[in-house]
Formats: structure tokens, sequence, C-alpha cells
């Protein structure tokens, strides 16, 4: 072992002279991945709403570009228009409006789209002959920022843009950058209606205008909650966010009937999600609470209600119920005391989820967004997403469909898994090769041996116990197809050895392993594996894992939860392969997560993912997340210049970095009519629990 220890010192020595490749391009680009994203194919539709009919027409009102989704019906479109300095034909009152959130520019922005009425369907050729969209282009910059943010919930107040923005970086660690801004449409002219510290989520405006209503957990701040925000409903005015008063005490997704009723979402006590009834009253500057009825019964979930003040006792609904397994939309009709309920996306396309309904002004049609495929179109090709880089002189920023993906020393080809499956790519995008049909996890390239992939073999997220190992997969010459991959075992045991990451002098793996009963960090031969020798690098009753060597050989990235061993909460660690120099990099707040990082190039950075912005959505909003955060940022591996790079609700994660910068040119990517529709409801929502709590006498209620 002391041969080990002492080689390891002179490889860290010797390690700074070493002349790569790799470090001789000044940009690059990072790469990740975002759970479930690239299936979801989202586009808004419409129904025609007639609650006596058992039938619904569906028509997609969204063009089949990337996702759009939250949409918003404004009620005068021929004033829209005018307050965008667009002219309009005569038949402009024959014009139906919608106002939507896309990711077609690689980064989240509000759209408008024109088409024909759908409850006027004369002079439709001159109607189709009007450009179908308008962008808004004031949200490009917002007080001077980089466009890149989380733009989300548009609606319309006057002359004014109401929506969610994550353009302004909360003051504290592990907080919601998520807050509520109006842009007036005329000047640009952008306000900030949250206060300096706080996140708002969901804002509705009231039918006056006068008044907005938020879902927000005020000076609490987010506490890592990953299925129900702790929100509260406040109310403050649309003019200026003054008079900001808490009004409903665990609630969200609010929205307006009347002046003095709201309606919003919580879990009720007996677990099932269910929609609310508040009204208030207005004294002078301040709403005052009178009381919250129950609308829906237990028995199944009901939530992100929409209401319109053109008929205030339909209520539309999204919900889960034992009779299906897809989240539908449904309309409640309180209407003469009738309390029924009249399915709308059920009828038509039952094998979907469908999303965060709305209604038109006139409450004739409701809108939702869905996938526009169909479960079973089978897999998607892999493909990368070109993502709007803040600093694009620097590096590009792409999301792949594949997790943990790493790039050859070259950078022509990228290593990715498929959970199960590894995979070997073109770094275009192009031609998917599967060279290991087993559950593995990690990947990361010998920087020596050509075509040398490390992973490790097993189950992921496992106990110390796990039978995980690590294995070299070698590719064969000349990407020769019929000539199956070499695979050889490199670690025995089973401990749950993972997470290999193979020293830039191709002489060393270190990876974690459980094998002492704690999640540590080891050192081995990269081609005969520990059978050659074995060095512990970190030793401690807490979890070491995630690791990465620099590509000057000076440094070993990783994340710990050394701090509270145990707790969940992990931070970014830096220590010299000798076993030297230990230090903390990155944390996320108390109890935060900074996992999976990642080194530059130059070895100067690290890329990661962190819940060190919180959240930006309310969760139930969107379909399943194991963890509704993580974005990705760099840091300086002196711990400053911490940079969100992504602003999504979705969970991103498992970066890489590569020297080789990949231009929007150079990538084989296809978004449009993308439609693989493969992802799941929120898992939390699954009335498999309840029913079986009802069953073994813990829940007295009906199913």
């Amino acid at each position: 072992m002391t041969y080990y220890r002492s080689l390891l010192f002179a490889y860290c020595f010797l390690s700074s002279f070493i002349s790569l490749v790799v470090l001789t391009h000044g940009a690059g680009s990072i790469v990740f991945d975002t759970y479930g994203r690239s299936l979801y194919g989202f586009d808004i539709f419409v129904t025609t709403i007639d609650p006596s009919s058992s039938s619904q027409a569906e028509l997609q009102v969204t063009d089949g570009v990337s996702v759009n989704y939250n949409g918003y019906f404004p009620s005068s479109p021929s004033s829209l228009l005018s307050l965008l300095n667009y002219s309009c034909s005569s038949q402009e009152n024959h014009i139906d409006a919608l106002v939507y959130v896309t990711e077609r520019r690689g980064y989240s922005t509000i759209y408008l789209d024109l088409f024909p009425s759908l409850s006027s369907p004369s002079n439709r050729r001159e109607i189709l002959e009007l450009p179908p969209r308008l962008h808004f282009p004031v949200l490009s910059l917002l007080d001077g920022r980089s466009s890149v943010s989380v733009k989300d919930r548009p609606s319309l107040s006057g002359d004014s843009l109401i929506f969610v923005s994550t353009h302004e970086p909360s003051p504290y660690p592990r907080q919601s950058w998520a807050a509520v801004y109006s842009t007036h449409l005329s000047t640009g002219a952008t306000t900030r209606l949250t206060p300096n510290g706080i996140a708002d989520f969901s804002p509705a405006v009231s039918p006056s205008g006068r008044w907005t209503a938020v879902a927000s957990s005020g000076e609490r701040g987010w506490s890592g909650e990953i299925q129900e925000l702790n929100t509260d409903i406040y109310l403050f005015k649309t003019s200026d966010g003054s008079a900001r008063t808490l009004v409903v005490e665990h609630g969200g997704w609010p929205c307006w009937a009347d002046e003095f009723t709201l309606y919003f979402h919580r879990e009720s006590s007996d677990q099932w999600w269910s929609v609310y009834k508040a009204s208030i009253m207005i004294q002078g500057d301040a709403p005052v609470l009178i009381s919250i009825d129950r609308i829906t019964p237990p028995g199944f979930h009901a939530f992100t209600p929409a209401v319109s003040p053109a008929a205030p006792e339909l209520i539309a609904v999204a919900t889960r119920r034992a009779s299906s397994q897809f989240r539908h939309i449904e309309l409640i009709d309180l209407r003469d005391g009738r309390n029924a309920y009249v399915e709308v996306t059920r009828l038509t396309t039952p094998t979907a989820h469908h999303f965060n309904p709305f209604f038109s002004p006139e409450a004739g049609k409701i809108g939702y967004h869905r996938c526009r495929g169909s479960r079973n179109s089978g897999n998607p090709p892999l493909f990368l997403e070109n993502m709007k880089s803040i600093v694009p002189d620097k590096f590009s920023l792409l999301r792949i469909n594949g997790a943990f993906p790493s790039f050859s020393p070259d950078g022509r080809k990228i290593a990715y898994v498929s959970l199960p499956g590894v995979y070997v790519v073109n770094a275009d995008g192009s031609n998917p090769l599967e060279i290991y049909s087993g559950n593995a996890f990690g990947t990361a390239w010998d920087w020596k041996r050509n075509g040398v992939i490390y992973t490790s073999l097993g189950p992921q997220f496992a106990q110390e116990s796990t039978e995980v190992d690590i294995i070299s997969i070698t590719l064969s010459e000349d990407d020769d197809k019929s000539e199956p991959p070499l695979i050889k075992k490199l670690t025995s045991g089973g401990k749950n050895n993972a997470f290999p990451s193979p020293s830039p002098d191709g002489k060393w793996v270190v990876f974690r392993s459980g094998r002492s009963g704690y999640k540590n960090l080891y050192i081995m031969d990269s081609i005969e594996g520990e059978s050659a020798g074995i060095y512990r690098l970190t030793e401690g009753p807490w979890s070491d894992t995630m690791c990465n060597w620099s590509p000057n050989g000076d440094w070993i990235a990783f994340a710990s939860d050394r701090d509270n061993p145990g707790s969940g909460s992990f931070s970014i660690y830096m220590i010299h392969p000798n076993g030297t120099g230990l230090r903390k990099v990155v944390q996320s707040g108390n109890g935060g997560r900074t996992n999976h990082p990642w080194f530059s190039p130059d070895s100067a950075s690290l890329v990661f993912t962190s819940d060190y912005a919180g959240v930006s959505a309310e969760p139930i909003s969107n379909p399943h997340h194991f963890q509704p955060y993580g974005e990705i940022f760099t840091v300086k591996i002196d711990g400053t210049e911490i940079r969100r790079l992504t602003h999504d609700s979705y969970e991103d994660g498992t970066p890489t970095w590569t020297s080789s910068f990949l231009k929007p040119s150079d990538v084989a990517e296809s978004l449009q009519g993308v439609a693989f529709c493969r992802f799941d409801d929120c898992h939390w929502l699954s009335l498999q629990n309840q029913i079986n709590d009802v069953l073994n006498g813990t829940i007295c209620q009906v199913i």
C-alpha cells in the first residue's frame, strides 16, 4: 500500500507538467440531462365547452415546435395588437389570441399566437394570411439582464403583461429566484411586484386588474419540499405590488371567479388534493378573508383550478381518479346547486396527461397543454438540444436525451446511459450505438487508451452493501459494430463501487465504494483494477461520491454529506489525489444539495447541479420529477463566481464539460414534431397509496 501511496505523491508532483491537447482550446461545451424533458412534446389544445354535451371537439392551437405550455386567452386581441404597434385587417374581430410559454429558442420565453376565431369561422382565408405568431421582444432583456430565465404563467392586466421570471438572483442560497413582474407592452418598462428576498408562484390577476393573487412561502422561504410547496395565498396591488396581504394560509394556484372570490388547491388533511373556495372582502386597501369552503370531496385528486368571471360557477380542474391512470381535465358545474362533474379530455384523448386548464374570456372554450403525440410512438432518437448560453463566447450549452454523458478525449464521441443500457453516439447526436445492455450509471472515458469507457454496473441509488461494480468497456476499432466491445470487471465484492473517473495520465481510476460500511473514495489501477492494488483516499462515517479527476491531475472533486451524514444534504469538496488539501468548494445553504461536479477543461472551474436556486414552479403543475429542482451551475475552484446556467422548473443533472466547442450547426437536433410522450404524472399522485390506506382502515372515506 505504501508503494501506491508513493506513486500517487509522485504523480501529483508531475501532473502539473503534463501537457494535454484538451487544454489547447479556448472554448468548450457543457452538456447535461433533464429528466423526462425530451419526451414531453407539449402543445396547447382548445376544446369548446358545452357542459350539457357528452362529446367535445379538440383543436391544437400551437405549432408543434419545441414545447408550448401554460396558456392564457387575452380578453381583447385587437387591443393587444394595438399595444404591440401591429395593424390588423378589418377582420380582427374574428381573431383569437393566445399568450403562452415556449422553449423554442433554447430557453423559456413568451409568445403571442393569432389564429382564426373558434366561434366565428367566416373569412378564414384572410385570417390565415395574417402572421401566425408575434414574439414579445420586450422580454428579451429584463432590467438589462440576460434573457435566459424562467418565464411562466403569463396573463394580461390592462396594458401590461404579468408573469413569473427568474432573471434576478435571490440574495440567499437555496431560495427560489421566482418573482412576479409587470411589463408595459408599449414601453417595455418592467416592474418587480414581488418583494426582494421573497419568491412568488402562480400569479392570477383579478377581473378588475386591481389585485394579483400568488402562492408564496413568504419570508419562510423554501425548505426542500418536493411535492406540495409550503405556500400561502397572498394578494397585492397589480400596479406596484403594494398592500401585500396574506389572505389564505396553506394554498396554491389561485384563480379569480370575481373580485371577492378565489379558488385554490391544497393537499387536505385526508391526503387528497382538493379545490377550495375563499371568500374575501376589501376594507380600504386591506383584503380580509371571510370564509373558506372545500369544493371537491375526498376520493380523487383535484388541483390547478381555473375559472372565468363570465361563468363564475364553472370551475375547470385537473384530476386523478382511480378509474384512469392519466391526468384529465374536468368541469365542475356549480350552477343552481348542481355540483356536477363533466369530463372534458378523457372523451377525446383518454391515454394522455393534460395540464393546467384555462378559460377563454367568455368561458366558451377551455385550453390546456398535453403531449401532441402518443404514448405508443416508440423510443425517440437521441438528440442534443441547443440551449441559450449566458456566455456563448466561453462555452456552448446543450441538453442531451440521456443521463451521465461524457465526451471522448478528442471530443468526437459521447457516452451516456439510458437506464438501462450504455450508449455511444457521435458528438452531433447522430448514430447512437448500444455498447452494454445492462443497468449502469456514470460514464468516463480513458484519457490515453482509445475507446475505453468506465461505468458502474448495477442499480443506482442503492445502499453501501448493494452489488455494484466498476467495469471498463473497450470499443472495437474503426467503429466496427459487428465486433462486440470487450468488458472487464475492475472491482470485486460488489460493495457499491461506482462513479469511476480516470486520471489524465491513464494510470488510475478514482471511484466511490461502500466496502467499509460507508461510501468513501478509493483509487485503483485503471487496467487491472483493484487486483493490482487499491488506495483509500477518504475515510469517515459519511458518503463521499460522484468523483471527478481534474484534467491537470491536481484535484479530485466529489460530493459529500460529511457536514451532516445521512441528512441527504451534499456539498462539493476537492482533495489532492495523495489525500491532502481537502477543502469545501460550494454548499447550497443549510440542508441543500450540490452534486455531480465535473471539471472545466482548464481545471479552473467546476460545473455541477444543485438546488441552490430552489424551485421555480409548483411541482404539481409539471410531469413527474424525482426532485422538482436541480439547475446547472458553474463555480471557480476557489468557491467564487457561482453562476447559474439553466432556468427551468425541471430536474437538470449529470453535467459534463468538454474542450470541444459544439456550435448549433454542429448538432443534429430535431425538436419539431418530437412527440414520444413517455413520461409519468407525479408519482405521489398515485391513488394506490390512498386505496391501501382505506383498505387498512387508516382513512375513513369512500373511494
